[in-house]
Order: structure tokens, then C-alpha cells, then sequence
């Protein structure tokens, strides 16, 4: 209880500002919608409206307040919308249909998880080779660093036609760009972590006349898990990121990327916050399966 009511204390406060805002957020939609259903509304005139503050129109139209949290195109849906929206794509409709959160959200999982495989196997191998060479230390580092800075949205694109044009679809190009993003906060984590047994301990382990490799099993991998586990839980969170950009230029409205997508082409924000939310809960999701893994790793090394 003492964890859950600071958890559900922050839940419910971004509730109620989300339901704030719903109302500054809708009510130039609404009152417009009001003017032509017959409703009078202050000020009359469309242009007078637009050149009013929000506040005063809110003051001057407070019974259209309500009208402000059922609008069907809204700007800003209002947070029963969204879960009305998760319960008929998620419950109401079969898991293999192509409205179905479920179908899509499996999509991107899929990608994720491949991603995030793939990037932290490649960032636990760089992190190793840094640890142990000052060849790769001063040249792989910095081009881990600099390829940081290139924005994915911009090579997300490039690596989705490259591969396309040499018959590689699907799955792979996702986890690709996936694995771009999810495989720094891996190499910076275990670098940091394989580093962190301190002068003392390694000559201790000199004077038992310890090899290479019993040293990093024995003293630097154990003490490099919690900042490998931290790291991952980064890197999971970013692979998703990373999948949903890379769904965005890959058509077909596919994944919860395609589904965002499709529903900025209609308007549909609701659809758009019920992705959102979807993928939301997919991250903490994968978050919390980490943390429950690193529990039990941690648990048997004697570390926890």
C-alpha cells in the first residue's frame, strides 16, 4: 500500500488535468456545433469567436461545458472517450481483425521485441570490446555517441526504402531501426557497470592470480547487472519508440504506429490517444517484466 498510494495519487492528478484541459481544448468545436444545432452562444458571430480569449468563451458559455467532452472529432478526448475506444478495439473485436488494438498492438510488440533483442546483444558485445580494448574505447565510443544525434525520424525513412529496395519487408526493417535506438542506453549501462569494481578488488583478484576471464565473470559481470538492468528498462522503452517511427513511413496502417497514422489522416484523435494509451501500457509492461527478472537475477547472484 505504502508504493500503490503514491503511484494512484499521481494517476488520479493527470486525470484531472487531462479532464481540465478537455474543456479550453474543445470549446471552439463545441460552440460551433451548438450554433448549428440552434443553440445560441455568445458571441454569434464565428469570427467574433475566434478572436475571443478561451477563458471568456468558457465564462460567457458555461452550459456548453459539458458539450466540450462529447465531441466526436475532438481535439482533445476526453479520457472516458479513450477508454470507450480501448474497450470496443480491445474486447469488442476479434484479435485477428485489423481494427482490433489487440492485432495491431502484436505488430508492434513483435518488432519491439526482435528490436530490443538485437540492439542489447549488440550493446552488451560493444560495451565488452570498450571495457577491454582502448582501440574500440577511443573509436567505437564516440561513433556510438555521434550516431546518437542523427534524428530517427530522419533515418527512419532512409532505412525503410534501402531495405525495401532490396526485397527485405516486414518485420525486419522495424527491428532495425528499433534496435538503432535501443542499443546506446545498453552500451553507456554495461560500460558504466563493467568499470565499476574499483582499483582495490581488481588487484585483489591479482593477488589470487585470477585470468582474464575469471575476473569478468567473477567480479565485473555481477557487479555490471544493476546498471545492465537499468539500461535495459531505458532500452526497452526506446525500441518502442523506435518501432512505432519506423511503422509511421512503412504504410499499411500496420502497428500502433499505422494506427496513429491513419488517425491523423481522418481526424480520428480518439484513435490516435487509444494507441497512445496502448503503447503506454505495452512499455510498462515490458518495464515491469524486466524489473521482476532483474529481481531474480540479482536475487540469486547475492546482489539483492
Amino acid at each position: 500500500m505504502r508504493s500503490l498510494v503514491p503511484i494512484l495519487t499521481v494517476i488520479l492528478t493527470i486525470f484531472a488535468l487531462w479532464y481540465l484541459a478537455v474543456v479550453p481544448m474543445n470549446i471552439r468545436q463545441a460552440l460551433t456545433q451548438l450554433e448549428r444545432d440552434g443553440v445560441q452562444v455568445v458571441p454569434e458571430s464565428a469570427t467574433e469567436r475566434r478572436d475571443a480569449g478561451t477563458l471568456g468563451l468558457i465564462l460567457n458559455n458555461r452550459r456548453a461545458i459539458s458539450a466540450t467532452y462529447a465531441q466526436e472529432r475532438a481535439i482533445l478526448p476526453a479520457p472516458d472517450q479513450v477508454a470507450a475506444e480501448l474497450w470496443k478495439t480491445v474486447a469488442q473485436k476479434k484479435v485477428t481483425s485489423k481494427r482490433s488494438l489487440v492485432y495491431h498492438g502484436w505488430i508492434t510488440l513483435s518488432a519491439t521485441l526482435a528490436g530490443f533483442v538485437i540492439g542489447s546483444g549488440l550493446g552488451i558485445l560493444l560495451a565488452v570490446g570498450i571495457v577491454y580494448s582502448r582501440a574500440m574505447d577511443m573509436s567505437v565510443m564516440p561513433w556510438a555517441i555521434a550516431s546518437q544525434t542523427i534524428p530517427i525520424l530522419a533515418i527512419a525513412p532512409m532505412i525503410i526504402v534501402v531495405l525495401n529496395s532490396v526485397g527485405v519487408q516486414g518485420l525486419l526493417p522495424k527491428a532495425v531501426i528499433s534496435a538503432y535506438l535501443s542499443f546506446f542506453p545498453v552500451v553507456v549501462g554495461m560500460v558504466k557497470g563493467l568499470r565499476a569494481p574499483d582499483a582495490m578488488q581488481l588487484d585483489l583478484l591479482k593477488t589470487y592470480n585470477a585470468s582474464g576471464s575469471q575476473g569478468f565473470w567473477k567480479l565485473r559481470l555481477p557487479a555490471s547487472m544493476p546498471y545492465l538492468f537499468a539500461s535495459l528498462k531505458i532500452g526497452t522503452a526506446a525500441a518502442l519508440v523506435g518501432t512505432i517511427v519506423a511503422e509511421l513511413p512503412a504504410g499499411g496502417g500496420q502497428g500502433l504506429g499505422g494506427r496513429m497514422l491513419t488517425g491523423s489522416y481522418y481526424g480520428q484523435m480518439v484513435q490516435i490517444w487509444a494507441a497512445l494509451v496502448a503503447a503506454a501500457m505495452i512499455a510498462a509492461a515490458l518495464v515491469v517484466i524486466i524489473g521482476l527478472i532483474e529481481r531474480a537475477a540479482l536475487k540469486r547472484m547475492g546482489l539483492a
